[in-house]
């Protein structure tokens, strides 16, 4: 197996040939960019199959919000916002479905429902369990950095040197996943841009995405609308479309190769462009 493939259960990415693309899909009343506008499953179903017809190559779907002094929500009603969405897009091998999420039992259900990879922001400080599962099922496994929660990360910035501490929390987090069984090949990493980090430090992570690699594995970057951009451009949330064009090229052009994005068609020829000029892709 080529060691720049990633396996996730049935379906095996190709993240080196070209960068991949993920549809973010929040099913929430509360996400920072675009709470509540799929909150009803019916929504949310629609919005992913036309992420799908824009050009994702998966589709990460999440029901508690990670945005800044968050609350966390219960089991049942994380349950309740996820699992007929994933069901739905999902089935059984139809399109590559992620869950982001931080609780074993969403994991597990969102699994049975047919998903492919478990997105814990929590990195495998919340729950070893989310582990064990991928090593289980096979599924592909995101780690992302983060201090703290979603209520306490903005207040936990300060960083020696940001860069080298935060490669070595996510080959840390490797190694732990690795320990409890799952393979290299299904592990990627997020440095977790917006998650206790600085405007300054995101910028910085991003022109350093190289720095930040792991064992040769796939980093996934995730900028989209986040309020760096609204630092940068002084624009709001609904307006930073093209800041975020701006953003996700640099990460392209620094090392990403799997970038998470509300704006799917749009962004897609954002990473066409910027692959094309990095690694001369689809020419």
């Amino acid at each position: 197996m080529n060691e720049k493939k990633w396996l996730v259960r049935n379906f095996v990415l190709d993240w080196d040939t070209r960068p991949l693309v993920m549809g973010i899909l929040n099913v929430t009343p509360d996400s920072f960019s675009d709470g509540g506008r799929y909150y009803e499953s019916s929504q949310a179903i629609k919005q992913a199959y036309r992420l799908i017809e824009d050009g994702a190559d998966l589709i990460d779907v999440g029901g508690e919000s990670s945005r800044p002094g968050a609350e966390e929500v219960s089991l049942d009603e994380e349950l309740r916002r996820v699992i007929p969405v994933v069901n739905e897009v999902a089935g059984i091998g139809k399109h590559i479905v992620s869950v982001d999420t931080v609780k074993y039992e969403v994991a597990a259900r969102a699994l049975e429902a047919g998903a492919a990879i478990i997105n814990d922001i929590s990195g495998l400080r919340r729950d070893r369990g989310i582990g064990e599962l991928a090593a289980s099922s096979g599924a592909g496994l995101i780690l992302m950095h983060m201090r703290g929660t979603p209520r306490s990360m903005q207040s936990l910035v300060h960083y020696d040197d940001v860069v080298s501490e935060i490669r070595g929390a996510l080959a840390d987090q490797s190694r732990l996943a690795q320990e409890l069984g799952v393979q290299r090949e299904q592990i990627a990493l997020d440095p977790g841009i917006g998650f206790g980090k600085t405007p300054q430090q995101n910028l910085l992570l991003i022109r350093c995405l190289e720095q930040l690699r792991v064992d040769e594995l796939p980093i996934l970057i995730g900028v989209s609308r986040k309020s760096f951009i609204g630092e940068v451009t002084h624009k709001k949330v609904d307006d930073r479309l093209f800041g975020t064009a701006g953003a996700v090229a640099a990460a392209i052009l620094h090392g990403a190769n799997i970038v998470r994005v509300h704006d799917v068609a749009e962004m897609r020829d954002v990473v066409a462009v910027a692959a094309a000029i990095d690694r001369q892709v689809g020419m």
